[in-house]
């Protein structure tokens, strides 16, 4: 990481300004081949390695220990203008940012420096943790096994989303019937990584497989159970925001494009209510929704981060503050996705045929739109919510795909 090595450790952080100065020429740079990546299905290795020279990973760092210091605000603000760039990045780096924040938050002196500076210093981390099949947190395939004084490390996990960008995977595994986390190096002898993900959006997070054959892992590798241990986690509602902060982005970069194309459009129809698109009340309507949805999208990303910043300054554990985030996280996930769905389908009323031309990829918004907004997916979560306005009944945390 080369951007901020003249930083002084009595500074705590950076101001937005700061941030965008250093960050935003990258963003940019990323921005301008998200259609060819899309078009040749080109994995982000080249973009990953420029976030990694000015140490966007080490954004939540403090400073004393080589990073911004930045609040979760700051963070989410940027993950915003990223998505904007390329909306596969905040997806491919969600788990990295969870980690960090476990990080942040854990009494282990030792290790969370150890793996703060590590960060500082470029490592990322990616996630193996959902399984095909069954999949759910108590019925694990995947495997720690004694291995004299060490273990080792045996399974496959499915929607392992941004290990082949990362340096260590995050792995959700058995040992002795507990769950643990375990964090392998992802050029570890035994770990096989396949670009498999075959959903028709975010084509670029390398979800696809991993395989684990016989991982040696020794003792300081398994950090605990992680996420999917019972009761309260700000884990959850951090992961989803993440979800919607990539929503919000693709709004953003909708509505740029889509302004950009019909600012430099002539063609029209003869029943056309102007003479060029851009002062058509009917296409300007079509760019006021695409506005209204990317402005509401991030406005309700950035409350809610600003809420993360009150609840992990404090130390990530009181529970009325993990339910208000967690609550509130659920009801802005039917507001962004309904939002954002709706308006990068309506896009294309801007234009006739044309608009859907293959050279231009506007469909890339809608899908990408429509894909990460089934991760977790809404029906369960408006039924979450509506039980919890009626009974009270606990917000759903840790949870799993697989078998009920």
């Amino acid at each position: 990481m080369t951007a901020h090595v003249t930083a002084t450790t009595d500074r705590s952080s950076y101001t937005d300004a700061e941030l965008d100065e250093i960050f935003s020429p990258v963003f940019a740079r990323i921005a301008e081949g998200a259609v060819r990546r899309e078009v040749d299905r080109r994995l982000a290795h080249d973009e990953v390695g420029w976030l990694n020279e000015v140490g966007f990973g080490a954004l939540r760092v403090p400073v004393e220990f080589g990073g911004y210091g930045a609040s979760v605000r700051q963070l989410f603000r940027l993950l915003i203008d990223l998505a904007g760039a390329e909306s596969n990045l905040p997806q491919a780096l969600r788990v990295h940012w969870s980690f960090v924040e476990d990080q942040l938050v854990s009494s282990a002196t030792a290790t969370r420096e150890r793996w703060l500076r590590a960060v500082a210093d470029g490592t990322l981390v990616g996630n193996a943790i959902t399984e095909p099949g069954v999949g759910a947190i108590d019925r694990y395939q995947t495997r720690l096994t004694a291995d004299g004084d060490s273990w080792r490390l045996d399974g496959t996990k499915y929607y392992s989303t941004g290990s082949l960008y990362a340096d260590h995977i995050l792995v959700a595994a058995d040992q002795d019937g507990e769950r643990v986390s375990v964090l392998v190096a992802g050029d570890a002898a035994g770990v096989t990584q396949h670009d498999d993900w075959d959903g028709f959006g975010q084509r670029l997070t390398a979800s696809g497989t991993t395989e684990f054959a016989g991982v040696a892992v020794s003792a300081d590798q398994i950090l605990g159970p992680g996420y999917g241990v019972g009761g309260r986690t700000y884990a959850t509602s951090y992961l989803q925001l993440v979800q919607l902060a990539v929503l919000a982005g693709i709004a953003q970069r909708a509505l740029d494009d889509t302004s950009a194309w019909v600012r430099d459009r002539t063609r029209t129809y003869t029943h056309a209510l102007a003479d060029l698109p851009r002062h058509d009340p009917l296409v300007q309507q079509v760019i006021g929704r695409l506005s209204s949805a990317a402005y509401t999208a991030r406005t309700l990303v950035l409350d809610i981060a600003a809420e993360l910043d009150e609840l992990l300054d404090a130390g990530g554990q009181d529970e009325q503050l993990l339910d208000r985030v967690e609550f509130d996280v659920a009801r802005a996930q039917q507001a962004v996705i309904s939002t954002v769905l709706d308006a990068t389908t309506q896009l294309f009323e801007v234009g006739g045929a044309s608009i859907t031309s293959e050279s231009l990829r506007l469909d890339r918004h809608w899908r990408n739109a429509r894909t990460i907004s089934v991760h977790n997916p809404l029906i369960y979560k408006l039924q979450a919510i509506g039980d919890h306005v009626l009974n009270g009944a606990d917000l759903p945390y840790a949870w799993s795909a697989g078998r009920r």
